[in-house]
């Protein structure tokens, strides 16, 4: 099929797949007011390998076939293949809002595949990658199961269903049950791919399991999340009123799944190193497409200090100095994790895990911190300003045109508030919080991962030759 174009990609979600949203089944979730604006958003990444600012960035020629293919889905051979990727993500996400684009997850989960099976599941999972490449195909990840108790394993769970599990294999293929929740892009993928959620043990075999199913499948049913659902007026939310991502609850009841789409059937050990490292790629996905949101504080602060007039005041100089150090250094942290960058025995270049964590980890602690920078840079009026029907009124515009002008026109300077109000205040901003402290793996996870990929070995040997205790040191 080639790079599909936006129109291409919008017909083919009309496939007759199972869609509830507000209590209600969708027949066509591109005629849906609140999904038609994910829709419209995630066709960005299409129109992106067509536009020809972006098409250098956005597509790469496949070596072996000579093909088109979105960047996403070639794979990175080198630390430049990777600092690449993190760009193609980053311009993903600032023509997206910051927010991800729609191939960013899926491709990660098909690295991860690639890294970690071997014989058959490789070859299916090679084959499965390619496909998505060339026929330029969203997928979309499930793999954080709803879990149930969670002091428990799933083979200890009251309902086996609280971990998507095989009820039945035969020579066609197997059946699996079960759910997993917070699937990004499950309504508007063409597939998706399950794996694992965690490290499992023997007893847990029949919850180790991945595969690919399209999102047409009988039995699949998606169940979308109708956060900040409705109307956004877009004056009062320049962001969220045109860019969205749809979540769901993604539940397969007795879903047959095809041995060719099967890459692990309870292979229990390979239930952690598969799960680990979709991590590793998704989570240096993660700080890329936040870099952009990271630029927009910054500027957004400095802006808004300007229009109110404050900008050279001292506190405000020190306000903006640390939001300049914590963008900049997940920036640079990012970048390392590309450049320290490790080849596999299989030619597959991966980010360097513990510098993603650092970077992730840094992310999430100083997110809220920084809102609270930007908030106290532009003042009240995020949340005592006028709306977007009041600037609408021919009678009412004059007047907040009047008052509320100041070192910038109230033009300028309102506009600029109700972005920031966008970022920070409302759904969007609630929607962009949550995302810091629990997308792509909690701060507890991105601490554990730190610790467990810290090498020691010359720390302690440099302690002990400080300490006199060893007569050399490297």
């Amino acid at each position: 099929m080639g790079l599909r174009t936006a129109d291409e990609y919008r017909e083919s979600l009309r496939d007759g797949r199972t869609l509830w949203y507000r209590g209600k089944r969708v027949d066509d979730l591109v005629t849906e007011h609140d999904l038609r604006v994910a829709i419209d958003n995630a066709c960005i990444d299409f129109e992106m390998t067509h536009d020809p600012e972006h098409r250098d960035l956005a597509v790469t020629i496949d070596l072996t076939t000579g093909e088109p293919h979105h960047t996403l889905y070639a794979i990175p051979r080198s630390p430049e293949d990777l600092l690449r990727r993190s760009r193609v993500i980053e311009m993903g996400s600032l023509l997206s809002g910051t927010i991800l684009s729609v191939k960013d997850i899926g491709a990660d989960a098909l690295l991860g595949l690639l890294t970690t099976l071997d014989g058959v599941g490789l070859e299916r999972a090679q084959a499965f990658h390619q496909r998505c490449a060339d026929e330029d195909l969203v997928v979309s990840v499930a793999q954080t199961d709803v879990k149930g108790d969670r002091s428990k394993l799933p083979h200890e769970q009251a309902d086996p269903d609280a971990y998507l599990h095989v009820v039945k294999q035969n020579a066609d293929g197997i059946v699996v049950r079960g759910a997993k929740a917070h699937t990004t892009f499950g309504p508007n993928c063409d597939e998706f791919v399950v794996l694992p959620t965690r490290a499992m043990k023997e007893e847990d075999a029949d919850w180790a399991v991945s595969f690919a199913v399209p999102a047409h499948t009988k039995g699949l049913s998606l169940y979308i999340s109708s956060y900040s659902s409705g109307e956004h007026h877009p004056w009062d939310q320049p962001i969220s009123s045109r860019h969205k991502m749809l979540e769901t609850l993604t539940v397969f009841d007795n879903v047959f799944v095809p041995w060719d789409r099967v890459f692990m059937c309870r292979e229990h050990k390979l239930a952690g190193p598969l799960a680990m490292a979709f991590v590793d790629f998704h989570r240096f996905t993660a700080v890329s497409y936040k870099l952009p949101l990271l630029d927009a504080l910054v500027g957004a602060a400095a802006e808004i200090a300007r229009m109110n007039g404050v900008q050279n005041a001292g506190h405000i100089r020190e306000k903006l100095t640390q939001l300049v150090i914590y963008a900049e250094t997940v920036r640079s942290l990012t970048e390392s994790a590309a450049r320290r960058g490790t080849i596999d025995e299989r030619g597959i270049c991966r980010p360097d895990a513990m510098t993603t964590n650092l970077a992730k980890y840094t992310f999430a602690i100083g997110y809220h911190n920084a809102l609270r920078i930007v908030q106290e840079c532009a003042g009240g009026l995020l949340v005592t300003g006028p709306g977007g029907d009041d600037w609408d009124a021919p009678e009412v515009r004059p007047v907040l045109e009047k008052y509320f002008g100041a070192a910038a026109p109230a033009t300028e300077r309102l506009a600029m508030m109700k972005m920031i109000a966008d970022l920070t205040v409302g759904d969007f901003g609630g929607y962009q919080a949550v995302l810091a402290v629990h997308a792509e793996g909690s701060i507890e996870a991105e601490k554990m991962q730190i610790l467990r990929e810290y090498d020691a070995t010359q720390a302690t040997n440099r302690a002990r030759w400080l300490a006199q205790l060893d007569d050399t040191v490297s």
